[in-house]
């Protein structure tokens, strides 16, 4: 039986995405006004554009470290926008790519973790 309370998906007005991405994104910028948003919804097909930018300083704590910040992101907005019965395309722009010491992108911009020397966690311990 339908919930009585929340009205059909159909009816429900649809979300505003600008300002849901705003409210995800802007935590992560140093300067809020650097965001640049499009959102553009397709009049002919139940699909929806969204195109963020901001300063290429920011690129490392939007991202996070592995892109665990930019994927939860991308999981609400693509939840929402499923709710709404429309899929999503998410890009995102910003300054040149922040490269490693070998000239490669590396995407998130965080530099690789060091390695620790001696045995891993769980290694079994040499008796004594």
């Amino acid at each position: 039986m339908p919930d009585p309370v929340a009205p059909p998906v159909s009816q429900t007005a649809p979300p505003d995405y600008e300002a849901l991405i705003r409210f995800l994104v802007k935590p992560f910028l140093e300067s809020t006004d650097v965001l640049r948003l499009d959102c553009e919804v397709s009049q002919t097909r139940p699909k929806i554009w969204v195109r963020i930018a901001f300063e290429n300083a920011d690129k490392s704590r939007v991202f996070g470290r592995g892109g665990r910040n930019i994927q939860a992101i991308r999981t609400v907005l693509e939840a929402i926008a499923g709710l709404s019965g429309y899929s999503i395309h998410f890009d995102i722009f910003g300054g040149p790519p922040i490269a490693n010491g070998n000239g490669v992108d590396r995407g998130s911009g965080e530099k690789p973790s060091p390695r620790r020397s001696g045995p891993s966690r769980g290694a079994p311990r040499p008796r004594r």
